[in-house]
Order: structure tokens, then sequence, then C-alpha cells
């Protein structure tokens, strides 16, 4: 028989949670900078594995298979064979703190709670996430002695790099990581007020453009008109594949067609937060609604671009130019096709001379649960119970993670509860977590939990035994 919701979500431990991510925020598990290497195991041996185990798991710290790589902390909590298991996941890693440039709050380091917002590097992204989790679990261990299920969970320390290792960790790992489904939060909600759902995320791929044709500048009073310019080149080779609405001019780089569950699915989801940027209603793909260019469509984006020297222009005509460039791409689109696409029309378009390159970053695959799944039916049943409002269902997050992992490699259905909200200054200085979701978080994670304790969802067949 159902709990009372009213009667289960009572006396939330937000002093705990509080305590807790305040130690955890104090870690610089700053991934991007090697100095902290030492700092990303403390994280999971210290501060993660005890926490692990004061909720009945079991811990086991797994290296990295890439040379270099942070280690990984894989914790389980086993009740019995007969129940089904969930796999969670989350990442203990941060962008540095970039200490200088807060203003709101005092410290990076300190988690710092005032004006509705908890203030902290990782905050948002993914300690703040991750610690509501394990809150809740503690919450219903606390109130009924079991949760009714088994839970596997995976920590990395290195997803602000691009998760090196966590593909290798899955395939490594299978039978261990075998699960039912899995369940996790990252990345923001679509609105901050907006319960939220994300089955997925689009893929991204980063590329350069680079033109260099000749050694050192000359000047443009002798010899304007008789050297090409590479910024005028790069400029035209850039503005064929992609114009100036944002549309995508290359065959190879669109998608297929939306789907008709995703139309759906997006049919009343307007994105954008009040006091965030206005949404320039005219830029990319005509004829799609706002929701369904971010969430159904592929983007092309140009991240930078450099020729000459822009902090001190001289009249002379460069002799280099580049460009750093980024495609996401939603389900249907195979990256591996999109530089050889690239560079066939670069070429039938006179623009053979330009370098064409992929970055180092690695590629993140593009995926997506159905959402006429049974398991998002049951999700949306859930978070609508708790909250009173049926939550905003977004077929894939606009942005990227490291979803194929465990969708694509462990063939899970994968259910992502978002915590943070678009407008946190995830990945800027002054950092935060709004209090309304990440009060409204910890409740909508105990009544999901609580939910799957009670009744697996009609239409899910059981994938793992414990």
């Amino acid at each position: 028989m159902k709990q009372d919701r009213a009667n289960l979500l009572q006396d939330l431990d937000l002093a705990g949670l509080h305590e807790a991510l305040a130690r955890r925020i104090a870690y610089r598990t700053e991934s991007q900078l090697p100095e902290q290497a030492s700092e990303l195991r403390r994280y999971l041996l210290e501060e993660m594995a005890p926490s692990f185990a004061a909720l009945g798991f079991e811990t086991q710290l797994w290296e990295n298979p890439v040379a270099g790589a942070p280690p990984m902390l894989f914790a389980s909590r086993f009740e019995d064979a007969a129940l089904p298991t969930v796999l969670m996941y989350g990442h203990g890693d941060v962008v540095p703190g970039d200490d200088a440039r807060w203003r709101k709050a005092a410290s990076p380091w300190k988690l710092e709670i005032k004006e509705g917002r908890w203030y902290g590097r990782g905050s948002a992204d993914n300690k703040g996430q991750h610690s509501i989790n394990l809150a809740a679990l503690a919450h219903l261990l606390k109130q009924q002695g079991r949760l009714g299920f088994n839970v596997k969970w995976l920590v990395e320390m290195g997803e602000e790099v691009g998760s090196p290792g966590l593909q290798q960790i899955c395939e490594l790992h299978g039978d261990d990581l075998a699960a039912d489904v899995f369940i996790a939060s990252d990345g923001p909600r679509l609105r901050t007020e907006m319960p939220t759902l994300f089955l997925g995320s689009r893929g991204v791929l980063n590329f350069n453009l680079e033109l260099d044709l000749r050694e050192g500048a000359h000047h443009s009073g002798n010899w304007g008109g008789l050297l090409a310019n590479p910024g005028v080149i790069l400029a035209s080779a850039i503005a064929s594949i992609v114009d100036a609405q944002g549309v995508i001019q290359v065959a190879g780089l669109r998608p297929p067609a939306i789907a008709a569950s995703v139309r759906k699915a997006l049919a009343d989801v307007q994105p954008g937060e009040p006091d965030g940027p206005a949404i320039d209603v005219h830029w990319g793909e005509p004829g799609l609604s706002p929701a369904e260019r971010v969430f159904a469509w592929n983007s092309v984006e140009v991240l930078a671009l450099r020729c000459g020297n822009p902090d001190r222009p001289v009249n002379a005509i460069p002799p280099r130019a580049v460009a750093h460039m980024q495609i996401r791409f939603v389900v249907g689109n195979d990256p591996n096709s999109f530089l050889p696409a690239l560079r066939g029309h670069l070429d039938q378009r006179g623009f053979a001379q330009v370098k064409l390159t992929q970055d180092r970053a690695e590629i993140m695959s593009a995926t997506r649960l159905d959402p006429d799944s049974a398991w998002v039916r049951f999700a949306v049943k859930s978070l609508t119970r708790t909250t009173g409002q049926a939550p905003v269902v977004l077929p894939n997050l606009g942005g990227s993670l490291p979803n194929e992992c465990f969708s694509g490699v462990l063939g899970l259905p994968t259910i992502w509860v978002p915590h943070s909200a678009p407008t946190c200054s995830q990945h800027a200085p002054d950092e935060h977590l709004p209090a309304f979701s990440g009060e409204q978080g910890l409740a909508i994670m105990v009544g999901l939990f609580a939910d799957l304790g009670e009744a697996w969802p009609d239409g899910c067949g059981r994938r793992a035994q414990g």
C-alpha cells in the first residue's frame, strides 16, 4: 500500500544535506588542473566512501584504465536478489574555482547559503546533485529501514575533462554495473520552478578550422589587394557551413526528421528563464519551435575565432586565421561522418586549403530514451504525486553528458532528474544551486525512490539480479 506522501516527506534533513555538501565543496577537485590529482582521489576515499558506508553500501576504488586519468568509486547496497536494481551516477570533479572573480559569495570552496541560493563550486555541477540523491536514500532508510530495491552507484572524477575511461570501465565491469534502470541527476531543469526529466543528451563534437598562408604579416597599404587574407577566406568558409541565421548548410551535418513522440513531448515546452537571455526567435532551423531547435535538432557553433591580434590590431594582413567550432547533434547522426562531410563540402566550395581537424576532446554520443517508455510514464506519475504538477519531459538534454556509457554500453533505460537551473552560473564565478530546486529535488527523489520500492513500473521487465 502506498504511503501517504505528506507523511513520507516530513522531517527532511536539510541541515544534514547542507553539512554534507559543505564538506564536499571544500575539496578542490579541479580535474582540469594536474596538480589537484591527489584531491580527486581523496574526495572518493575520505568523503564519498564513508558516506556510502554509513548507508550500508560496500565500496571499491576502481583505477582508471586510461593512463593518468582519475580513479572511480563503485558502491553497492544489496537488499535481496528478488528485488530490482537501480544504477546511479555522479561526478565529484569540478571546473577550476576562478576564486578571484567570485562576487556574490566569499569563496568557491565554502558553502554559503543566502538569498535563496546555495553558493559554492560544485553546488550545481555535480556535488549538490549527487548529495541530494544520497540524502534521499538516507531519509528513506531512516523512515523504513530498507529501500525495497538494490542500488549500485558509480562516482567518477573526470567528467569535466570528457570522462576519460568511463566507457572502458563500463565495458570492463559490465557485470558489476548490471541493473534494471539508470537514474541520476545532472544538468539543469528547464526552469528553476519546473520539475524536469530528461532521457538522454545531445552529442557533441568539437573541430578546428585553420588557414596558415605565409610567414609573418604584411603591410595592408603595400600588399592589400595582392595577398589573400586568411580571415576573409576562413569567414567565408564558416558562412558556407552555417549561414547568418544559424541554419546548417551541410547536408551531412543535419539530423533526420524529428520523431512524432519527440514532437509530442516538446509541444508545450518553452525553454528559457525569466532572468536569462532573450531567445532569438528567428535564429536556427526555420519551421521549428525553440524547444525543437535546442532539444531535437543539430546546431553548429563558433566557439572562438582569431585572426591577427584583436586586442591590438595593426595595419597588416595577418598570415593565419583559426576557428574553434562545435557540432551539437541528436540521435540519428553518426558523428564519425561529420568530418568527412565537412571536408568534402569545403573542397567542393574552393576551400581545400583550409585545414580541418578534430579537437582533442572526446566525442560524446547522442542518446535518447523514447518519451513513450513505461519508465517515463512511471517517473512522470511519481514526480506529479510529489510536487502537484506534471514535470517537463525533455527527450534529451540540449547539452552533453556521458549517457552513451549507460544507455549504449550497459543497455539501460536512462532517467535523469536534474536539480539545478539554467541560470545557476555553472562553470562560472558564483556557481549556485537554487534553494527551491534543491529542496524540491530532495522531496522528488524521496518520492521517486519510495515509489520504486513499493511497485516496479508496469511494462518494465527485470534485467538484473541483485
